[in-house]
Formats: structure tokens, C-alpha cells, sequence
């Protein structure tokens, strides 16, 4: 079983910068489909950020050229560095992993874009 940890959310003033990481445990592969998802209040996950095993990321739209996600597979670690952060970022921010058909998910952590 694929265990995932996420660390470093908070709150931060618009334009400002977190990073996400999640630490991944367990049954790690190399060739899953690391990721991070975000839900906001009354509406549903959506993805933010992927990664492909062979080390393509793929970004939503929203957060193109502010977020950038990275991976460690030495440390078993998924990484998403946010820069000039808006309120409408404001979420609960999972880490996902997918391995064929099943699908992993952390915790989530809480990220507050607020002045």
C-alpha cells in the first residue's frame, strides 16, 4: 500500500509563495502518475499539477507559469512550488498518485491566499 504525506501549506498575502511537499512511502513505483489536486469549498477537486513518469509535467490553465511541480524519486518525494499565489487559490491541496487503475491520496493541506 502507497502511503502520501503533505507538509507546508498555510497562509500566505496574495503574490506570495508556498511550497507543497508529500512524501511518498509504502509501495512506491516509479512509474506512477505523481500529482496535486486542490478542492475548494462547494466545489469539486480539480488538478493542479502532474507529472509522468518519464518527467513531463502537465499544468491546469489557472496556474501555468506560477506553479511548478517536481519530483525526487531518491527521496520519494513530490514537490509543488507556488509563486505569485491569489486568493482564488485558496484550497485544500491533495497529493495524488496513480498506479493503472488505482488511484492515492493524501491528507490534503490547507493553503490561504489572504490579505
Amino acid at each position: 500500500q502507497l502511503q502520501l504525506v503533505e507538509s507546508g501549506g498555510g497562509w500566505v498575502q496574495p503574490g506570495g509563495s508556498l511550497r507543497l511537499s508529500c512524501a511518498r512511502s509504502g509501495s512506491v513505483w516509479a512509474y506512477d502518475v505523481l500529482g496535486w489536486y486542490r478542492q475548494s469549498p462547494g466545489k469539486q477537486r480539480e488538478p493542479v499539477a502532474t507529472m509522468s513518469p518519464g518527467g513531463v509535467p502537465n499544468y491546469a490553465d489557472s496556474v501555468k507559469g506560477r506553479f511548478t511541480i517536481s519530483t525526487d524519486n531518491a527521496k520519494n518525494t513530490v514537490t509543488l512550488q507556488m509563486n505569485s499565489l491569489k486568493p482564488e487559490d485558496t484550497a485544500i491541496y491533495y497529493c495524488h498518485s496513480q498506479r493503472f487503475d488505482n488511484q492515492y491520496w493524501g491528507q490534503g493541506t490547507q493553503v490561504t491566499v489572504t490579505s
